[in-house]
């Protein structure tokens, strides 16, 4: 059945393949962008461009509402200014989109809102479900507040799924393009001492993931979109040289990645076994759980 949809970040490295995943489901897309209207279209598909979401208060309201909107967390050093600009980009956008979604005559079933494995704070070697208590640290109280101002929707009787992401890898873009030139280059190796865990998951696992909350009536509450099998970045790094045909002899020393990235080195260094718990207690199937197949297809271009 046709639904109208919202969709925020719909440009991003997900946003992009969720859009066109809809699209040929036989939804109806509005996506809220900065960039003009013929880029968006190039991109996400057919698609109706919305510049300013306060263009849709008072309106007759969406469907569903997919929340993606974020400023990449590793585009930039963090400085303080810098990490204002990240939460604004989420926590803000998130409050005034929950706003304007009240405003609607009528509200949406579904709010599937962004959130991240960072809300865990640094866990070590420890199993992370939705359950785990978190690490007091900035990523953790960035993605807690994000969650929170999307659970604003829930005493309004909208279904509310929070999407806490793992790192993702797909083909053309994601922190796997930064990786891919050293790495053939023979110059790869993995960060600090390489016991630290990567909550990794492939690009069509977390779309697949994403429609699975908007359509799952059952559905509600944070999920971790992580694959079911971590891995340490030790073991990152030798499967993703593997796959490439290249040796992974350069290790970046945790001091040096510390000097040159100050407190965004902790996104490097620290990690989550995070696991899928309630995603595969509640059915959701994995096409990609095993990182092999995944990193094969991601570096296939």
């Amino acid at each position: 059945m046709e639904k109208r949809i919202l969709i925020t970040g719909g440009t991003g490295f997900i946003g992009q393949v969720l859009c066109q995943k809809l699209i040929a489901d036989g939804h109806s897309l509005t996506v809220l962008s900065r960039q003009p209207a013929h880029n968006v279209q190039a991109v996400c598909g057919r698609v109706e461009p919305l510049n300013d979401l306060d263009e849709l208060r008072g309106a007759e309201g969406f469907d569903a509402v997919i929340n993606l909107a974020g400023e990449g967390i590793a585009d930039k050093r963090w400085s303080e200014a810098r990490k204002q600009e990240l939460m604004d980009s989420r926590i803000a956008l998130t409050n005034q989109l929950v706003d304007v979604i009240r405003s609607w005559k009528t509200l949406p079933a579904v709010l599937v809102s962004g959130s991240a494995v960072g809300f865990y704070g640094d866990q070590g070697s420890h199993r992370v479900t939705e359950d785990t208590p978190p690490h007091d640290e900035f990523t953790h109280r960035m993605c807690s507040d994000w969650e929170q101002a999307a659970l604003r929707l829930d005493p309004s009787g909208v279904r509310v799924c929070l999407s806490r992401t793992g790192i993702v890898a797909g083909p053309g873009g994601g922190f796997l393009q930064r990786m891919l030139l050293p790495f053939k280059l023979g110059l790869g190796g993995r960060l600090g001492n390489g016991e630290q865990y990567m909550p990794w998951i492939h690009r069509d696992d977390v779309v697949a993931a994403l429609i699975w909350m908007m359509e799952t009536d059952t559905a509600s509450g944070a999920y971790n979109v992580v694959s079911p099998n971590p891995v340490t970045n030790r073991q990152f790094t030798r499967c993703l040289a593997g796959v490439l045909g290249r040796p992974a002899i350069f290790p970046a020393p945790a001091p040096v990645l510390k000097i040159v990235l100050g407190e965004m080195s902790r996104l490097l260094l620290t990690g989550q076994m995070a696991i899928p718990e309630r995603l595969e207690a509640e059915g959701f199937r994995f096409r990609f759980p095993d990182l092999t197949p995944a990193l094969a297809d991601a570096t296939r271009y």
